[in-house]
C-alpha cells in the first residue's frame, strides 16, 4: 500500500518548487517535481526525479539535497531555484517540514513589562510552542526603564561600562539567544519575539532562516516608504544603514525563538556611555559628537512608534490569518518565577566572565 503526498514551497524572490510522491515501505516512490522554474537541460527533471526515488523518506533535506545534486552534470542551468528548494519541498510533502498555512497564529500586542520579564517570556512561549501547548506566536515587547540586553555568550564585562550604566539608570539582563547587545531605551525601539515550530525553517541554513522568517515586517516597512533588507548574517538595512538586529534560539523540543530590535530614536550619546563597544559600533555612522540620535525608523518614516507597530501587525495578520492573542496568568507566573530563579539573577548575568 502506498500514500501520496504533496508539497510545495515558494523561494524567496524565486521560483515555486512543487512535489509529488509516494511512500511505500518507507521509501519515496513515484516523485515528481515540477513548478514555475527553469531548468536546462530538460532530461535534467528526470535526474532530480530518479535521484530522490528510493531514499528513505525519514531522510533529512541535507540528504535530499546532497542526492539531487550529485545527479545533476556540470552543465544544469537551475534558474529560480536550486537542490535545497526540492528537498524543503519533499519534506513539506511528507510534513517532516511546515509552512506559514499550516499553522495557526496569534499576535500579542506590546504591553509595558520589566525587561527581565520579556526575556524570561522569550524562554517560556518558546517552550510552550514547542510542546504543542500554545500557538506559533507573535509578540510585541514594551518597557518602562532603560536596557540593555546582552547575547547568551557575550560578557558582561567587556560588553557594558558599569559606571554608564549606573549614572543612566540602565537595567542589564541577559537573553538566552545568542548576538550583540542592545541598548533599548523605553519608547525608542521596536522590539518582537516571534515563537515557531522549527519545522517552519527546516531544511533552511541559519543564514536563509533570518530573511525567511522576517519577509512579513520586511514587507510592512516597505509599506511605510522604507526598503529593508537583511545583510547576512542578522543586521537589519536600508540604504541610509542599519536599522535593527535580530538573533535566534532553538530548543530541543523543537521550539525556537526569532527575536529582533529595532532602532526608532536611540539616543547615541548615552548609548556610547553605557556600551563599551558603542564608539565602534558608531564609527561608521558619522555620529561622533554628543547628543546624536540614532533615529532611523522616525526619521525615515515620519510616524510614530505605535504606527509603525501598528502597521507591523497588520501586515503580519493579513498574511498569516493571526488572531489577537494574550498572555496568560500562568504564562506569566512561569516569567515571573524564572525572573527569580534565573534571569534576575547574578549568577546568569555573569555567567560569561
Amino acid at each position: 500500500m502506498t500514500d501520496e503526498f504533496h508539497g510545495e514551497y515558494k523561494v524567496p524572490g524565486g521560483k515555486l518548487v512543487v512535489a509529488n510522491l509516494n511512500v511505500a515501505d518507507s521509501m519515496l516512490t513515484n516523485v515528481s517535481i515540477s513548478g514555475d522554474f527553469f531548468l536546462e537541460p530538460d532530461e535534467a527533471l528526470d535526474r532530480i526525479n530518479a535521484a530522490l526515488e528510493g531514499l528513505s523518506a525519514s531522510s533529512d533535506a541535507a540528504t535530499l539535497e546532497q542526492a539531487v545534486s550529485a545527479a545533476l552534470s556540470a552543465d544544469t542551468v537551475m534558474f529560480g531555484f536550486s537542490a535545497r528548494p526540492v528537498a524543503i519541498a519533499v519534506r513539506r510533502a511528507l510534513a517532516k517540514a511546515t509552512s506559514w498555512a499550516d499553522w495557526e497564529w496569534e499576535v500579542i500586542p506590546p504591553s509595558v513589562l520589566p525587561t527581565a520579564v520579556n526575556v524570561a517570556l522569550d524562554e517560556v512561549l518558546t517552550k510552550e510552542v514547542g510542546a504543542g501547548r500554545r500557538k506559533p506566536t507573535l509578540r510585541f515587547w514594551d518597557w518602562a526603564e532603560r536596557s540593555v540586553v546582552i547575547g547568551s555568550f557575550q560578557s558582561v564585562a567587556n560588553e557594558v561600562d558599569p559606571v554608564g550604566v549606573e549614572e543612566n539608570g540602565v537595567t542589564v539582563v541577559r537573553r538566552i539567544s545568542g548576538g550583540g547587545a542592545m541598548f533599548m531605551e523605553a519608547g525608542n525601539c521596536i522590539t518582537y519575539s516571534l515563537y515557531i515550530p522549527q519545522s517552519l525553517v527546516d531544511g533552511l541554513s541559519y543564514a536563509e532562516s533570518y530573511p525567511y522568517v522576517d519577509a512579513w515586517v520586511m514587507a510592512a516597512l516597505e509599506s511605510l516608504g522604507i526598503k529593508a533588507f537583511y545583510v547576512p548574517l542578522n543586521d537589519i538595512s536600508t540604504d541610509q544603514g542599519k536599522i535593527g538586529g535580530a538573533a535566534q534560539k532553538r530548543l530541543a523540543n523543537g521550539g525556537m525563538v526569532h527575536h529582533v530590535t529595532m532602532s526608532y530614536d536611540i539616543d547615541a550619546d548615552m548609548m556610547v556611555q553605557v556600551l563599551r563597544i558603542g564608539k565602534e559600533k558608531l564609527s561608521d555612522k558619522g555620529t561622533t559628537s554628543a547628543k546624536k540620535r540614532v533615529d532611523p525608523l522616525r526619521r525615515q518614516s515620519g510616524m510614530t512608534r505605535m504606527e509603525i507597530i501598528d502597521a507591523m501587525i497588520s501586515t503580519f495578520t493579513a498574511r498569516y490569518g493571526a488572531s489577537q492573542g494574550a498572555l496568560s496568568q500562568a504564562e506569566l507566573a512561569e516569567a515571573d518565577r524564572r525572573v527569580e530563579e534565573k534571569f534576575g539573577t547574578s549568577e546568569w548575568l555573569n555567567r560569561v566572565p
